[in-house]
């Protein structure tokens, strides 16, 4: 059984998957076929980068259901996510590609020139852009995919994410996270605050 999070995550969509998944903050709706979509163009787009299993994709974006799709496409083309604060300077940046060393950077327009800087001494193969409308060269190039239906295969103790913690007593470490960790996290909250069909979370914290 592929325990990939993105596939325990596909199991679980309705039958009807017209339904919305995500309800935008001007009102629109997204379902899951929607987001699937999405999500399938941009780990075709990461397969064309040279994403393989195993691989970091870096983000430094603002909070927009495409980041969300990033993260899922990430998760389904096997790939590792790795979710960066938006406050984090050039300093930082520089150390969290060189620690981490992805293949693909995504961040924000506006700082793509800086960042494309940092990115060519860590050794990053792609800088690519996503801003917080959900427009940028990742979106564009995207659409020119057709969306990747296969799931990578991953064990339970594959990576799916690192996050870095905040350094308080030294330099930040790369946590590195399971899909196992996160499909348990998952599971514990499901059961816990007894979500049901209909049910409406709103998520007022940063992606990262």
């Amino acid at each position: 059984m592929n325990q990939n999070l993105y596939a325990l995550l596909r199991e679980r969509f309705p039958e009807d998957r017209s339904q919305p998944v995500i309800e935008r903050a001007d009102g629109t709706r997204i379902s899951y076929d929607e987001m699937e979509a999405e999500a399938g163009r941009i780990a075709a787009l990461l397969g064309q980068l040279g994403v393989q299993k195993g691989d970091r994709v870096a983000v430094q974006v603002d909070k927009s259901p495409e980041n969300l799709f990033l993260y899922l496409g990430t998760l389904m083309a096997g790939g590792v996510y790795l979710p960066l604060n938006t406050a984090y300077q050039k300093g930082e940046i520089s150390y969290f590609l060189g620690d981490a060393k992805p293949r693909v950077m995504v961040c924000r327009p506006e700082t793509r020139e800086s960042i494309e800087a940092v990115a060519a001494e860590a050794g990053v193969d792609h800088v690519l852009t996503l801003d917080a409308a959900g427009g940028g060269s990742l979106s564009e190039q995207a659409r020119e995919c057709e969306p990747m239906t296969r799931i990578v295969e991953c064990d339970a103790d594959d990576l799916a994410a690192i996050c870095y913690t905040s350094g308080t007593t030294g330099r930040s470490k790369g946590a590195m996270i399971t899909h196992r960790n996160l499909s348990s996290n998952a599971f514990a909250l499901h059961r816990i605050w007894g979500f049901e069909q209909g049910d409406v979370l709103l998520h007022a914290l940063p992606i990262f």
